[in-house]
Formats: C-alpha cells, sequence, structure tokens
C-alpha cells in the first residue's frame, strides 16, 4: 500500500499546471479550502468531497510521467478545477506532514466516486466503439447511461413528482427546468432580467482572498457561465452579446480593485469565451463583428478575452470583411490627436491602433500600405523596430538605416530601450551587408554600455573573427580597471581598431560613475571564464579589502565553487564567512543555508585529509552557538548524513 508521500512523489506545482491549463489551475487553487473528507484508497486513489455549486465527489490517482487517472461528478468534461482543488489540498498536508486516511469502502464519498463508476464500465466493456483513451476517460457519458436507465421505467407522473421535489430542494434546479421551458416558448426576457440582476449583484462585490490565510470573498460566476451557454444552446446569440456587454463593463471595473490573484477575472473570462461563441451568430454583419472584436481587444487590460485570437481566426471573415475594419481604423487613427513624446498611455493606444491597421492592411490583401503606414506613424508611436523589420524584409537597406539612426536620436533619452534595440537592428544591418568590423564596434558598444559575461563572449567571438580580438581584449581589461572607454578616446593615444558606430550613447551607462571602477567583480568573472584562477584569487584579495557595500555573496559564492580544486584554502575561508554570516542572522532558514555550506567544506576536507580541522571547526560552532536550539538541531542533522556518508 502506497504512503500519502509516495502517492505524489514527483509531483510539482508546476506540473499541475501545465497539465491543467493556468485557468483550470487558478480556479481549482482557489477551491482548496472547499475540499472536504480528504481520503486515498489502497490503489492508489485520492478522493475528496468539493463544495461548488454542490458538494461534488471528486477523485484522482498520479501515475507519473503518465499523467492523471480521474473522475468527478460535476457536469465539466475533463480535467476539471475539483480535480486541480483535490491534488493541491493533497499537497498542502504532505507539506504539513500530516497522514491522509484510508477511504472506507462504505463511506458515501467511496460509493459516489467510485460504485457507480464501475455499474458504468460493464456498459463500457459491451460498448462496440470503445473510448481509445480510456485512461484519461471521464465517465459523465457513463453516468448519463447510467441515470437513464435507472429513470427508464418510471411513469410520467412519478417522473414529475421526482422533478417538483428536486426542484423544491434545489434551487438551481427550479431555475433549469423554469428557463427551459422559457427558451422553448421564445420568452428569454425573464431570463436576461435574471441574468442582468446576478450580474449586478456579482460585480458589486468585493474580490479579495488570502491564500496564505484560506480567507476571502470570491464572487461564484459559474450560474451566470451556465446561463449563457443555456441561451446560446437556445439559439439566442444576440441576447448573449447584449448580456456580455454588460458583464464586460461591469466585470472590467471589479477585477480592476480586486485582489484575488486573477481569479475573479478567469471567472468572468470563461463567461465572455460564451460571448465570443455567440458572435458569428449575431445580427451584426462580419465586419462590424470583427470591429466589435478589435473594440474590445483595445480595451482588455485584464485579458478577459483570453479566447480572442480563435474569433479572429473564425472563416467567416475575408479580406473584403478586414478592408471594412481598415477602413474604420483609418478613421479612428486620423481623429486622435498626436501623442506628447513624454507621454506614454497617449503614445500606448495609438500604437495599439496602428499596429491593428497594420495587420488589417495585411490581411485585407492592402500590402502597399503598410510600409507608409509605419514611417507616418513612426515618430508619434516610437515604432521604429517593426519599420525597419518590414523595409529590411522589402529589401529597402539604405531606409533601413537612416530610419534606425533617426529612432535612435529620438528615443535615446526618453525610451532607451527602443534605442538599444535599434542598435540591434543597425548591427544585424551591418551583418547583412557583410561589414562586420562595424558590427564588431556595436558589439564593443553593449559591453561598454553593460558589461558581463554574455557581451564580453560575444564581442570576443566578433573581433576573433577579424583577428583583432587580443588587441580589443587588453583594452577591455583596461577599461574595466580604469574606466577609460577606449572607442571613446579623442587624444589619439589609444589605437582603438574598431569604426565608431552610426547611433550610440553620449556615454555609456556604466561610464557615468567613476566609483563603477575599477569593476573587479567583473574582472574575476573574466578571469574565472579564461581559467585564470589565480588571477581570480588575487583579484578576490583586493575586492575584500576595498568592499564597501555588503558581502558580495554572489562573486563570493562564484569563486568558492570555481577555485575549489585548485585554491581549497580561499574556497573554505569564503564559505567559513558566509556560515558566520547566515549564523549571525538568528534565523532558522539562514541556519539551513549555512548548512549547506558546511556539507561543501566537510567534502574539502574530507578530501585533503583534514577531517580533524572539520570537528575542530563544527565544535567550535557548537560552543559559541550554544542557544541557539534551531543550529543545534540543524547541526546535529548534518553530522548524521557526514557519517553516513563515511559507510558508504
Amino acid at each position: 500500500m502506497k504512503s500519502t508521500k509516495s502517492m505524489l512523489k514527483g509531483l510539482d506545482p508546476d506540473d499541475l499546471r501545465e497539465w491543467a491549463g493556468s485557468k483550470i489551475y487558478n480556479r481549482g487553487k482557489s477551491y482548496i479550502d472547499q475540499v472536504s473528507d480528504l481520503s486515498r484508497t489502497e490503489d492508489g486513489y485520492l478522493a475528496a468531497w468539493v463544495s461548488g455549486s454542490y458538494a461534488y465527489a471528486t477523485a484522482v490517482r498520479y501515475n507519473g510521467k503518465d499523467g492523471f487517472d480521474y473522475m468527478c461528478t460535476c457536469p465539466f468534461e475533463g480535467f476539471c478545477k475539483h480535480v486541480v482543488a483535490v491534488l493541491l489540498a493533497a499537497l498542502e498536508t504532505i507539506k504539513q506532514q500530516k497522514e491522509i486516511p484510508m477511504l472506507d469502502p462504505d463511506d458515501d464519498l467511496f460509493l459516489e466516486a467510485f460504485e457507480g463508476d464501475e455499474e458504468a464500465d460493464e456498459w463500457e466493456d459491451d460498448d462496440d466503439d470503445p473510448d481509445p483513451d480510456d485512461s484519461l476517460r471521464k465517465p459523465a457519458s457513463s453516468r448519463v447511461r447510467q441515470l437513464e436507465s435507472l429513470l427508464a421505467g418510471k411513469s410520467k407522473e412519478a417522473l414529475r413528482t421526482m422533478l417538483v421535489e428536486l426542484a423544491l430542494d434545489f434551487p438551481e434546479v427550479a431555475r433549469r427546468i423554469r428557463d427551459t421551458g422559457r427558451l422553448e416558448t421564445g420568452q428569454i426576457d425573464e431570463i436576461i432580467s435574471s441574468l442582468r440582476r446576478e450580474i449586478r449583484s456579482l460585480t458589486t462585490q468585493d474580490a479579495w482572498y488570502n491564500y496564505w490565510k484560506g480567507t476571502g470573498n470570491l464572487p461564484d460566476y459559474e450560474p451566470v457561465e451556465k446561463q449563457l451557454r443555456l441561451l446560446l444552446k437556445g439559439g439566442h446569440a444576440d441576447a448573449v452579446l447584449e448580456i456580455g456587454e454588460d458583464l464586460w463593463k461591469r466585470g472590467n471595473k471589479q477585477v480592476s480593485r480586486s485582489d484575488d490573484d486573477g481569479t475573479t477575472a478567469m471567472a468572468i473570462a470563461a463567461c465572455m469565451e460564451i460571448v465570443l461563441q455567440a458572435l458569428p451568430g449575431t445580427r451584426l454583419s462580419p465586419s462590424e463583428q470583427l470591429i466589435w472584436l478589435v473594440d474590445h481587444e483595445l480595451e482588455d487590460e485584464y485579458s478577459l478575452l483570453e479566447g480572442m485570437q480563435a474569433a479572429f481566426n473564425h472563416s467567416r471573415y475575408s479580406a473584403d470583411h478586414w478592408q471594412d475594419v481598415a477602413t474604420s481604423l483609418e478613421e479612428r487613427l486620423q481623429q486622435m490627436k498626436n501623442p506628447r513624446s513624454d507621454q506614454f498611455s497617449g503614445t500606448y493606444r495609438r500604437e495599439r491602433v496602428m499596429t491593428w491597421l497594420r495587420d488589417a492592411y495585411e490581411l485585407s490583401g492592402q500590402l502597399d500600405k503598410v510600409i507608409p503606414l509605419l514611417e507616418q506613424e513612426a515618430d508619434r508611436c516610437r515604432s521604429y523596430k517593426p519599420l525597419v523589420a518590414a523595409l529590411m524584409e522589402a529589401g529597402e537597406i539604405d531606409r533601413a538605416r537612416q530610419w534606425c539612426i533617426q529612432g535612435f536620436n529620438k528615443t535615446i533619452e526618453n525610451a532607451p530601450g527602443i534605442a538599444s534595440g535599434l542598435q540591434e537592428q543597425l548591427r544585424q544591418l551591418a551583418e547583412t551587408e557583410k561589414k562586420y568590423d562595424l558590427a564588431a564596434a556595436y558589439r564593443a558598444e553593449d559591453f561598454f554600455d553593460q558589461p558581463s559575461l554574455d557581451t564580453y563572449g560575444e564581442l570576443q567571438n566578433a573581433t576573433k573573427k577579424l583577428k583583432l580580438w587580443p588587441q580589443v581584449r587588453e583594452m577591455v581589461l583596461d577599461y574595466l580597471k580604469t574606466g577609460k572607454n577606449p572607442s571613446r578616446d579623442k587624444t589619439g593615444q589609444t589605437s582603438w581598431p574598431l569604426p565608431e558606430p552610426e547611433a550610440r550613447h553620449s556615454q555609456s551607462r556604466r561610464g557615468r560613475w567613476k566609483e563603477a571602477f575599477p569593476d573587479r567583480e567583473m574582472l574575476i568573472e573574466i578571469a574565472l571564464y579564461e581559467k585564470r584562477h589565480d588571477d581570480a584569487v588575487s583579484l578576490h584579495q583586493e575586492l575584500v579589502k576595498t568592499r564597501r557595500w555588503g558581502k558580495g555573496w554572489g562573486i563570493d559564492r562564484l569563486l568558492a565553487k570555481a577555485v575549489v580544486e585548485s585554491h581549497p584554502e580561499v574556497s573554505l575561508w569564503i564559505w567559513k564567512s558566509m556560515v558566520d554570516d547566515l549564523i549571525n542572522q538568528v534565523k532558522p532558514k539562514a541556519y539551513e543555508e549555512a548548512a549547506v555550506y558546511l556539507r561543501q567544506m566537510h567534502r574539502v576536507y574530507r578530501q585533503t585529509g583534514r577531517l580533524a580541522d572539520w570537528k575542530v571547526l563544527l565544535e567550535g560552532l557548537r560552543v559559541r552557538h550554544k542557544a541557539k536550539r534551531r543550529l543545534q538541531a540543524e547541526l546535529d542533522s548534518l553530522e548524521k548524513d557526514v557519517k553516513k556518508q563515511r559507510r558508504r
């Protein structure tokens, strides 16, 4: 019999999110507190009641890389939020080091989750066309057949009595009966009014949730989702769109003030997905439908229209329809005021409209209008990158270069991120034209602006092809020591071998602060990269003497790991310093981290035949920190692990 821990061994919440999808995962996460009577079976299933509109019996078994077997009495076909909630509740129970009890076969939960399914399996075996993926089968259809079999022998009067009793006991059943009758007779006004009242009530609630404490208020949009689906199934697409507009306006306001990790937004998005499905069946013309989609996409700040792309790709929308959209967007763009260069919101809105107009041109076959549009809007929207990309694709290399330079000069002060992207495009242009020395000059700009191992390696690769790397390397290392940029030397004292770029920062960001030099940390990283361990250790000794801010654990940790074979004493000294600092924090988590470095130190002492020094170190820590009980427990655990290693 499997233990609770072994049942879920290897299951990570991120894997579960990938399996279920973000929407189902997050909705399941919000239902953890609705899980009750969590238990397990001998064959590896977890089972529980999960409260929603009703109490659903849910069971799931984790099969490692093969996925899950699962079943739930909810109406959802597939891996549902209730299954996710049970798995997350089980993981939390394991985290708390609690055991999940065995489920009694006579328990109502067992009978609901498994017994009905056994009968269904018998019917499945008789089926001439069995489900090809039985391991992931959701037995809803089997349950339907089971219910049909139970009801088949009852008279009309008995069925009528049963329905009335159910309706009296369950308001949701009564509502479904009333709404079905209204749909059959075309009397949907009351359904629409009821839905509007419910949406008004839900959207006025404060949506919040504290996942640490398990408290909060999450509006339940499932009844709205069901009613919208019922209306759509009844052929009332226009009514669904009308109600969807109301939900859209009110829901956006609610989400803007919610604090529930996006749970309410996803619930509203599930309702809006039905609205998107209804759109093609409404009285709106195809062109009007596309414009509706564009308008709402431009307003969608909270991802309430996740199924938008599928709606745009509907087969009914032709090039002529997209041409109508383009005409509408042209008029809108003309009416918009030109944004100020320092006004992000105005620039962002105009750029989004312009981007949709560009897409509409492409989808309507008006490709000749794309580049003129991008050129017209480049300075207004700072959309130089898509313009340059379009020009490069069209083979207009000179125009692409001029727009790169113009865009760089206009964005370098207020939008340095855009400017850096344009520098990158200039480098790509240089490589396209086989101007490799100019491309290398842009690699040098990247390094001088933001020194890193990545930019160092890219500069190395670029100048090696030109056989200039030894010369450039010496100048680059001197820059890190002195802060003097060799590519900007106006005195002629340095012989920088690369040409001046067409667009460059007035001064590198790193070069603005004199205290940034010498950049010993970067010099150490490069020395380790080039396997010059003696130089790295020497630089580190200088760094320790002059370091002003903090302990610099990042570079210390990197050095200690790299030189443990060549300079074990340096590694031991660094790890000992880190251990002392961590213990002085007087925090249990810091003690755990200190133990990691102590383990690494033990490995070095063992390899160098100095286990006596290791014992002295540990005993010294015990004596100096005898009042710290959590630390003493951590040291006890460490010594046990060490003894086990020796036996091996």
